[in-house]
């Protein structure tokens, strides 16, 4: 539910497309290059016209036990869940138990513009209310349990990040306030509801309201990549509610895209309006473009966890793609399925070894670099035998090192080339170089 780059990625790359037939081999081989090099751990799932054509699962539901993934494993699915609590607040509009033009005063009066928010500015991110998982304190209390009276008092307590309807702008705080008031207006809890009203319909058999992991149960933990997998930190899930509390798989992910996309959860008018971008934001939906095509769909991250799932509606196409470990760019494996998919001329990445260096070569790179022309400071350390970067206000991120002092995060496509000696760093992403300072 936070995000952990410091610069915003695109969706999708684009160039010229062709409608080509999948290639299993080229993908498998993809997948295979991931698993082969330690970069990624999960599920991946395309179906065409609501029929599974391709499913793949690699790596572990916890790494310490040996338990493998299988397709049938459970993963935290985090903002994905939006999608499953903006298509339960519009059943209930379809109901006549709601309006669009409701007012968030009427559920939670002591919300900062409680008046003038509108359910469809909670659903749209439009609303201004500030986005509590960006609270400085947030990571002091994400792993405790706490009481939905307390979440939203503390949601309450911030300061308006913008007037109502002003802009668009990313808030985990609008869905918690969706979800919450879905159980107010039903009399029941969340977890009910979706039964009845999403995953008995579609018949989805692993997806659920989260709770603590059961590898047990085949629901997979998250890990980090600093040096080995590292088991991430648990966000316990009566945090993050219906902005990001769902479970699931790849394959019941395209079977719920399909499920919507087919109109059997809501009318076709209603799908209309949902599907419709303002800003770029549709009702618990957004738009993921490929060269000529667009594909409407989620992502999710939370914890170690990180996932896409986007229907292209016009080719019959939904691919769902969960990690619970990368240490790649998901964004980059992505293209890598929708290009082999269509037939592109798509080269298979290529992975160079990493170095492994001794804690005090490590040492010469520390310091807090900056740059008028970069819009955060940088913080490089060592920690626990691994070169660490962290911008201002962010979390910090594993740097790996491939020769000649070029480190990587290949997460975000991110290189630095430090100088020592000349206390300076260039930092490379997406096409875009900068030049950093020691202080």
């Amino acid at each position: 539910m936070r995000n952990i780059y410091f610069l915003l990625l695109p969706i999708f790359l684009v160039s010229n497309l062709y409608g080509q037939e999948l290639k299993n081999g080229k993908l498998d081989s993809l997948f295979s290059l991931l698993e082969e090099h330690n970069k990624f751990m999960g599920g991946v799932s395309i179906f065409k016209n609501g029929e599974e054509i391709y499913q793949r699962s690699l790596g572990y539901v916890d790494v310490e036990k040996n338990i493998k993934v299988d397709a049938a494993s459970q993963y935290r699915i985090g903002s994905i869940s939006k999608t499953f609590t903006a298509v339960m607040v519009l059943q209930l509009i379809e109901e006549g138990k709601l309006d669009l033009t409701t007012s968030l005063k009427k559920y939670f009066p002591d919300v900062p513009n409680a008046k003038a928010i509108t359910v469809e500015q909670l659903l749209r991110h439009r609303s201004g209310i500030f986005n509590f998982t960006n609270a400085q304190d947030f990571e002091t209390w994400m792993t405790k349990p706490i009481s939905k009276k307390e979440l939203v008092q503390k949601i309450a307590s911030h300061k308006p990040a913008f007037a109502p309807d002003e802009k668009a702008e990313y808030s985990n705080s609008n869905y918690v306030l969706l979800s919450l008031m879905i159980e107010k207006i039903t009399g029941k809890d969340y977890a009910t509801e979706l039964e009845k009203r999403i995953l008995k319909p579609c018949k989805l058999n692993r997806t659920a309201v989260g709770s603590a992991i059961e590898p047990d149960k085949n629901q997979a933990l998250s890990y980090v990549k600093q040096g080995s997998w590292m088991l991430a930190v648990e966000t316990d899930m009566s945090i993050p509610l219906g902005a990001g509390f769902i479970i699931s798989s790849p394959t019941d992910l395209n079977v719920f895209l399909n499920c919507l996309f087919k109109n059997k959860l809501l009318k076709k008018e209603t799908m209309q309006e949902m599907t419709s971008l303002k800003d770029g934001f549709g009702l618990g939906l957004f738009s993921a473009p490929f060269y000529d095509k667009t594909g409407l769909g989620h992502g999710g991250d939370i914890d170690g966890f990180h996932s896409q799932a986007f229907h292209f509606e016009k080719e019959q196409l939904s691919i769902s793609l969960i990690t619970n470990g990368i240490d790649y760019s998901l964004n980059d494996i992505m293209i890598g399925i929708l290009s082999i998919y269509f037939g592109l001329d798509y080269p298979l990445p290529v992975f160079q070894s990493d170095l492994k260096l001794e804690e005090n070569m490590l040492k010469v790179y520390e310091g807090n670099y900056t740059s008028p022309n970069f819009p955060l400071d940088l913080k490089i350390f060592v920690q626990n035998g691994v070169l660490n970067g962290q911008a201002t206000g962010q979390s910090n991120f594993p740097l790996q090192a491939y020769g000649n002092d070029t480190f990587r995060f290949d997460m975000a496509g991110i290189e630095i080339v430090f100088h020592p000696k000349e206390d300076f760093l260039i930092l490379k992403q997406a096409g875009q170089q900068f030049k950093l300072s020691r202080k």
